[in-house]
């Protein structure tokens, strides 16, 4: 299996096509076909949202970021795909 680990240039070429929320976790589907979820709570900005606020994600940046206006917050596919959790 080619997985980002082993491939860096997957991080940087995956784009997200949906994304959606499932019992406080954040599920992307990228365009290669894999789907990647997290748990919100690995967040700080998305730990004490409600699953009504997580819905309210957005692809942007041409499928390399998720947002959420209400909550402030921006993540990057490269990010997300690499592990790079915040406190």
């Amino acid at each position: 299996m080619n997985t980002s680990a082993n491939n860096p240039a997957a991080t940087q070429t995956a784009r997200a096509v949906r994304a959606w929320i499932d019992d406080g976790k954040v599920w992307v589907e990228l365009d290669d076909g894999r789907e990647v979820g997290f748990p919100a709570a690995k967040y700080r900005r998305l730990r004490d949202a409600d699953e009504e606020q997580l819905s309210e994600v957005r692809i942007e940046a041409r499928g390399q970021a998720l947002r959420w206006d209400e909550l402030d917050e921006d993540l990057s596919i490269e990010g997300l795909l690499a592990g790079r959790w915040l406190p």
